[in-house]
């Protein structure tokens, strides 16, 4: 060591301690009382093989030799260990079913490295190519006009039987966000809705602003909101559609009220709330939104017998919609602060009005507490919505409206990670996530392959079906408090109970009771999985209650529902078919299995 002069100080350092990643969760008591023990450990040797807490005096005046380099030693805390409860709980938010496959696979990767490898799946069969595999896009008159039912069976074959659940979760989310339903008023209606859908799950996980303009130009979403035949004024006194205009930021961007970054409302000293926008802005905005209509060029035609003109072939209705410029109004325009001069091009004005919504600072927090209240909780924290909202704004590389960092930062998040106490927690799951989910605990096929599932909104069936919305504030609306309730004094909302009656409740348990037992049409149930436990009665329950609660069927129920079971025979294979299936039915008319938690 005589390269060291005697007097230079020895420089001391406490070893680097490793950080829990972002999804981790806090470690148990007893583990972070060792690891804080280990590091204690681990800080005063360091000190101690630095000469720390001797006192000055005599002694030789020639320094002691330094000690030789030591190799900071580094406590790594346990990793987070993810139950099974909880990782079926995880799975049940962000998509509709918990296998053993996919429990075991977030278990193994933890929630965040779950979700990332989900967004790198590759996009299942669209809707639209479903439709072609089929002949549907065959020109005949029933398919051409009204036929919009082989649409909606392709639907449910999207949600039950697709690889990619993620990617249909949280398109269905969006379906009711983004609000265009099924229509027969238009020619070709089932591939109108194919491109409809298949537009939601392409830009997923894309960006928002993408997404916006995707929806804009969609021609379902035009037909809907009028914007595919909104003209510019002419010397009659027509006027633009203001539909579009208005409800593309009342419910799909910036909603009616001004909001903090955590989803609050903002006020003034008084308490006064500010309105987002004002009519002059929907008019205004509206003349933008002039002259776009379905874009037929390069289309084939077909002369038929049964029409007086060539009928076009389907192409069309997945292309974004084409603006005919003499239609379009050049004249300036001034909205939410931003002005587009007179004579601008039709493609740059609507660049710059959609710029001016995705830009808007409402847009962070009333999208994620719409979404927040779909996937998760029907009454998120602010603070919640506020980290949400934070991931919006800035998926941590300085991007906005990264939907990838969005969704993570929902599924994620430490509020949705706790199992909530309180009896007013969660949400209510949608019929509609119901009906998926049996469909795949049960392992259904269909023999024909056609998913002659149909319609299920009537009130004596499922009471919800997708892409079936009554309006475009959805099946329910966001701010809903069911009436004369414990959850209405508390001023706490639950949207998807205004969809919920005695007639709706009866219907749901009655159309479930033939699903469970007989299937829908062409579509059955097989059970694979389940029936290896009809002979437990106990391990039948037991696997019900993780695969489609989560554990969170009480004690007392799992004893009702596993006695029952029991009583019932399992010597032949029809009695442990009837097992399994007394067992499914009784847990999904469980009211612990209808609220998500």
């Amino acid at each position: 060591m005589d390269n060291v002069p005697p007097e230079a100080p020895q420089k001391c350092e406490a070893p680097p301690v490793d950080h829990p990643q972002p999804d981790a969760r806090p470690l148990p008591r007893r583990a972070r009382k060792a690891a804080a023990a280990g590091v204690s450990a681990v800080m005063a040797a360091a000190l101690s093989a630095c000469g720390g807490g001797g006192g000055g005096g005599g002694g030789s005046s020639v320094a002691p030799p330094a000690p030789a380099p030591t190799q900071p030693v580094v406590v790594t805390p346990p990793a987070p260990q993810i139950s099974d409860a909880e990782a079926a709980r995880f799975l049940l938010q962000a998509q509709f079913s918990a296998s053993d496959a996919d429990i075991a696979a977030v278990k193994t990767q933890g929630y965040a490295a779950w979700l990332t490898s989900q967004y790198s799946t590759a996009m299942s069969t669209t809707l639209w190519d479903w439709l072609d595999s089929r002949g549907y896009n065959a020109i005949t008159q029933d398919k051409y006009y009204f036929k919009v039912d082989i649409a909606e069976n392709g639907l449910w074959q999207q949600l039950i039987a697709s690889s990619d659940q993620v990617r249909k979760r949280v398109a269905l989310a969006l379906s009711e966000h983004f609000v265009a339903p099924f229509s027969t008023a238009n020619l070709w209606p089932s591939y109108i809705a194919a491109g409809y859908w298949d537009m939601l799950n392409a830009n997923a996980f894309g960006n928002f602003r993408t997404l916006l303009e995707a929806v804009t130009l969609n021609l379902q979403m035009g037909n809907f909101l009028n914007l595919s035949t909104s003209r510019k004024i002419d010397i009659n006194g027509r006027m633009p559609d203001e539909n579009y205009a208005r409800e593309s930021m009342q419910l799909f961007t910036i909603g009616l009220t001004m909001l903090n970054t955590d989803g609050t409302p903002k006020t003034d000293l008084f308490g006064n709330r500010s309105d987002t926008y004002t009519q002059d802005d929907v008019a205004n905005l509206a003349h933008v939104f002039t002259g776009y209509t379905a874009d037929v060029t390069g289309m084939n035609v077909t002369t038929v017998a049964w029409e007086s003109f060539a009928v076009r072939e389907p192409a069309y209705a997945r292309k974004p919609m084409m603006v005919i410029n003499g239609e379009h109004s050049n004249q300036q325009v001034s909205f939410l602060g931003t002005t587009i001069p007179a004579n601008t091009p039709a493609s740059t004005a609507l660049k710059t009005a959609l710029d001016t919504l995705f830009n808007h600072p409402n847009v962070g927090p009333f999208f994620a507490r719409a979404m927040i209240k779909h996937l998760v909780m029907s009454n998120p924290s602010p603070a919640y919505v506020g980290r949400v909202a934070a991931a919006f704004n800035d998926n941590g590389a300085g991007v906005r409206g990264d939907l990838k960092a969005f969704w993570t930062a929902i599924f994620t998040d430490a509020e949705a990670r706790t199992l909530p106490d309180a009896v007013t927690g969660g949400k209510l799951r949608e019929p509609i996530t119901r009906f998926v989910q049996w469909a795949r605990t049960a392992e259904v096929t269909t023999t024909a392959g056609s998913w002659t599932i149909g319609d299920l909104s009537g009130m004596q069936s499922l009471g919800q079906s997708p892409l079936r919305s009554p309006s475009v504030f959805n099946f329910f609306r966001p701010g809903y408090m069911p009436p004369n309730t414990a959850m209405a004094d508390k001023g706490l909302v639950a949207p998807e109970f205004q969809i919920v009656n005695e007639t709706t409740t009866a219907g749901y348990l009655n159309f479930m009771l033939g699903a469970v037992k007989s299937g829908v049409n062409d579509v059955k149930p097989q059970y694979g999985a389940l029936l290896s436990k009809a002979d437990d009665a106990a391990a039948l329950v037991s696997a019900l209650n993780l695969r489609l609660t989560a554990n969170q069927l009480s004690p007392a129920t799992v004893n009702l529902i596993q006695t029952a079971v029991a009583g019932l025979p399992a010597t032949t294979d029809a009695q442990k078919l009837n097992r399994v299936q007394a067992a499914v039915y009784l847990t999904m008319a469980a009211p612990e299995y209808l609220i998500q938690k």
